[in-house]
């Protein structure tokens, strides 16, 4: 996979005067089935979450309130996403580095994925991240 397969998805959104609603539906909006799901909140000033990659992992992104920034990174090549309207989702492709920041005060980064948690699919090292993105693409 690469940079170029990670996009924005526009998510349904059905206005009205009392409030807009937006839905997922896993196999239309979500290009894989949806195993778990988390969220990121109470993120303090100038803090970056992830700085993490995953092998196999599939994730859509969302921020359900205020902004930030995620950066993705191939191993080739870096893309900076800002994401702040919660209908619409930054879907990462597997073998992903991410780098998030740039949390406005309130925001909430709501995460789906589409495996259970397994600590064995994660890069935690960058180095090792690297070396595994480069030998893929030999």
């Amino acid at each position: 996979m690469s940079i170029n397969d990670c996009k924005i998805i526009e998510l349904p959104r059905i206005p009205d005067a009392r409030g807009n609603l937006t839905f997922i539906e896993a196999g239309r909006h979500v290009p894989f089935e949806i195993k778990r799901t988390y969220y990121l909140y109470d993120v303090p000033g100038g803090a970056t979450r992830a700085a993490h990659g995953h092998k196999t992992l599939q994730q859509l992104m969302i921020a359900m309130s205020g902004s930030f920034d995620v950066t993705l990174d191939d191993g080739f090549e870096k893309k900076l996403f800002h994401l702040n309207r919660s209908y619409y989702g930054l879907y990462i492709a597997p073998g992903m580095w991410r780098d998030l920041d740039n949390f406005s005060s309130g925001a909430v980064c709501l995460v789906l994925a589409s495996e259970f948690y397994t600590e064995e699919d994660y890069y935690r090292d960058y180095d090792v991240f690297l070396k595994a993105a480069r030998e893929k693409r030999r």
